[in-house]
């Protein structure tokens, strides 16, 4: 009988936990030691070690640490292990001697009223199996019908996505056998898809790895149109729930080329097609509600013969967030990189991530062609798509993400990050807002409020509109989770523009702090204003808030009581880089120490400086 090799035992025995290095040598090795001494052992999960007894140190201290509460624990641990795949992805993009090669399978559902092929309505969070027709269910006798409103979302998707759109297309049925799909195929555009030969760019500031320089094109192959299946609920017990209402509910599916070389750059793909597709308004939500979904083919060849063929790929299905992504990527490529190096041949194979883990995991063997038994749709007609159409839809797409964010950065100069968080958030709603903020502040700097002189209450605009606002909604603030209600006029239920610009106006003209400004921006957003005030400026007079500056010897009196000790002079003496730190650490305290609505921060650090200077001056004479 010949010798198996360990490496092909290994998938076959302790789901492919066994280890291919002498693994029954080192296990005879620890069952010896259990027999010598087992009082001196200690066992784990995964290995026996043997330890030498310690003897106990006079005067140790034997009482035992405070215990941690399991919760302070828990939330540690958690941000260490943020912080650890942060790192650890970070410089774990390339693996000497191996080339990774990646293509992505995008499905995003279209923003339509109606299902592909049945009148009943989508809906999100409806009772189950209230929106259900008889196609729905595969009733005998009832038929598919395209709904032609499908199409236009579908359309723009592609056209966002530099695609060249068929005059002709047609559907196939995809043969397969589950409960969420009640007629046994799925209609879909395998053979004569609506849209092909597409193209996104990639450049650094979308997040794609530094290995790929200043940017990255990626081919699509083809956008097709097709039908979402059932919703499975998993209740208690092995009991499993359909709710149909999501069946038949209208998809695009993007299948890129395998283009992809970085797990970083794979994400960095996929969060851009969200963000083109939501400035398109082709697509319901995103990732985060499980409006997108991504499915990733996976291959590892050795980077010695780039021109030979690709390795065999394996699918990882069903990712829901931009971060599984990189990660189920980085882990499926070292499990086949070990199975290779370790004689092993790679399967074609379908796999499953979940959050959190480690490693991917076998779903099922790969399904082909043959096995789906492709076959054109008898019950459904070819799609004729007129040229004008196309023509006017692409006339009409707006300005695309990428020329928005280069108009942000060049106009206002903003970060490319910032710029990004802009154009991305609320499904374009936020960068609407901003520029009413924009548009209402020129109003209100007048004719010269193109000069630079301006520029920095633009850039207030949008700190504030980034960070401020998500103050008031995050995880600390007492309206934790709540929907701040932007618009897609640009307009916000909450904290409506008009207000914030009268907020940001008066401060920059430092008219109020930046502490009474927050504090108006919490009264709005409570409804206070407009309910109890009805203008910031009307708030302002009724609660005295207007800031009234001290006068320049108040601000020095101040100063002087900061810097009487000696102690705090001594970090302003003979240093060798300017101490600024030190400086604002006793800003602050000067602040806390005068009246703060009528201090303004940057008069009291050139106050500060000034005094400081003085008393230095002082002292290097005396020592002279």
């Amino acid at each position: 009988m010949p010798r198996a090799r360990v490496a092909a035992l290994s998938r076959y025995l302790l789901r492919g936990q066994l280890s291919a290095r002498g693994c029954l040598r080192s296990r005879a090795h620890t069952l010896s030691l259990v027999k010598r001494d087992p009082s001196q052992l200690i066992f784990s999960s995964s290995h026996v070690r043997l330890l030498h007894a310690e003897p106990a140190s006079e005067g140790r201290d034997a009482t035992p640490p405070a215990p941690i509460p399991m919760g302070k624990r828990l939330k540690e641990e958690s941000k260490k292990r943020k912080a650890l795949g942060k790192q650890k992805n970070k410089g774990n993009q390339v693996i000497d001697g191996w080339e990774l090669t990646v293509g992505i399978e995008i499905h995003a559902q279209l923003n339509t009223a109606k299902k592909l092929f049945s009148p009943a309505a989508t809906s999100f969070n409806d009772e189950p199996n209230t929106h259900v027709a008889y196609f729905d269910l595969a009733i005998p006798g009832s038929q598919p019908v395209f709904q032609k409103e499908t199409l236009i979302p579908a359309l723009r998707a592609a056209l966002a996505l530099n695609c060249s759109i068929e005059n002709v297309s047609r559907f196939d049925r995809k043969h397969y056998f589950h409960w969420d799909q009640p007629s046994g195929y799925q209609i879909t555009q395998y053979y004569e898809p609506f849209a092909k030969d597409g193209r996104i760019n990639l450049l650094q500031r979308d997040g794609i790895a530094k290995e790929d320089g200043e940017g990255i094109s990626v081919g699509i192959k083809q956008i097709q149109m097709e039908q979402d299946t059932a919703k499975t609920l998993a209740q208690p017990g092995g009991v499993y729930w359909i709710d149909f209402n999501r069946v038949g509910v209208p998809l695009i599916e993007i299948i890129t080329l395998p283009e992809i070389h970085h797990p970083a750059t794979a994400a960095a793909l996929v969060r851009k097609v969200q963000l083109l597709l939501n400035a398109a308004d082709a697509c319901v939500s995103g990732m985060e509600a499980g409006g997108l979904r991504a499915d990733v083919n996976v291959s590892v060849r050795r980077s010695d013969d780039p021109s030979g063929p690709l390795g065999q790929r394996t699918e990882i299905k069903n990712l829901s967030s931009f971060k599984a992504i990189e990660d189920a990527i980085i882990a499926e490529r070292d499990r086949q990189i070990s199975v290779l190096e370790s004689g092993g041949i790679v399967e074609s194979e379908t796999r499953g991530w979940s959050i959190g883990a480690t490693e991917t995991r076998r779903l099922r063997g790969k399904e082909g062609e043959v096995d789906y038994r492709y076959m054109p749709d008898p019950d459904l007609a070819p799609v004729i798509i007129g040229g004008d159409l196309v023509d006017y839809l692409r006339q009409n797409m707006g300005m695309s993400p990428d020329a928005e964010i280069d108009e942000l950065t060049q106009r206002f100069d903003l970060t490319p990050k910032d710029a990004s968080s802009l154009v991305a958030l609320d499904g374009g709603k936020r960068v609407e807002y901003f520029w009413n903020v924009v548009g209402s502040l020129a109003d209100r700097f007048g004719p010269d409020s193109n000069t630079p002189k301006y520029l920095p209450g633009f850039q207030l605009a949008a700190n504030w509109i980034l960070h401020e606002l998500g103050r008031l909604t995050s995880g600390r603030s007492e309206a934790a989770g709540q929907d701040l209600g932007f618009m897609e006029n640009g307009e916000c239920r909450r904290v409506p523009f008009i207000h914030l610009t009268d907020i940001l106006y008066y401060l920059y003209e430092r008219k109020i702090t930046a502490k009474i400004a927050k504090e108006l921006l919490w009264a709005v957003f409570r409804r206070k204003i407009p309910d109890k005030y009805p203008t910031i400026t009307a708030a302002a007079d009724q609660e005295n808030l207007w800031f009234k500056e001290l006068h320049a010897d108040e601000y020095r009196k101040l100063a002087l009581a900061i810097v009487r000790q000696d102690e705090v002079m001594a970090h302003f003496v003979n240093y060798k880089q300017y101490p600024q730190g030190k400086l604002m650490f006793l800003v602050g305290r000067m602040i806390r120490l005068g009246p703060e609505e009528f201090i303004d921060p940057k008069e009291a650090e050139r106050v500060m400086k000034i005094v400081l200077e003085e008393k230095r001056a002082v002292a290097a004479s005396n020592s002279g």
